[in-house]
């Protein structure tokens, strides 16, 4: 019998991005094939049953209910993206000259 039962109810995803041990992931993507779910739920569903277990852990959680999940870090414009003011087309275009920018492009 499975540890983790099949999904019987939906919940609200979100989505993180992580790295596995090979090992773990094969495991994991051979466990997710045999229950015939996504490999998601049953991250999902380790979490919810195995942290569930830890005694100190859910004690340590009820006495801090708020958010643990990091804030989302400032995007930065990567070096090599173009802006107005990087991109002389785009300038004499903003700047009042008549036209498209592809028609600012052909007569630069």
């Amino acid at each position: 019998m499975p540890l983790i039962k099949p999904r019987t109810r939906g919940k609200q995803m979100v989505r993180h991005i992580t790295r596995l041990d090979r090992e773990n992931n094969e495991t994991l993507y051979a466990y997710a094939q045999f229950l015939g779910e996504p490999a998601e739920y049953v991250l999902n569903e380790l979490v919810d049953t195995v942290l569930a277990r830890d005694k100190d852990f859910v004690k340590w959680r009820a006495d801090h209910p708020q958010s643990c999940v990091p804030r989302p870090a400032s995007r930065r414009r990567r070096s090599g993206s173009t802006s107005a003011h990087q991109n002389p087309v785009a300038v004499r275009s903003l700047a009042g000259g008549t036209g498209s920018a592809a028609s600012a492009t052909e007569r630069a």
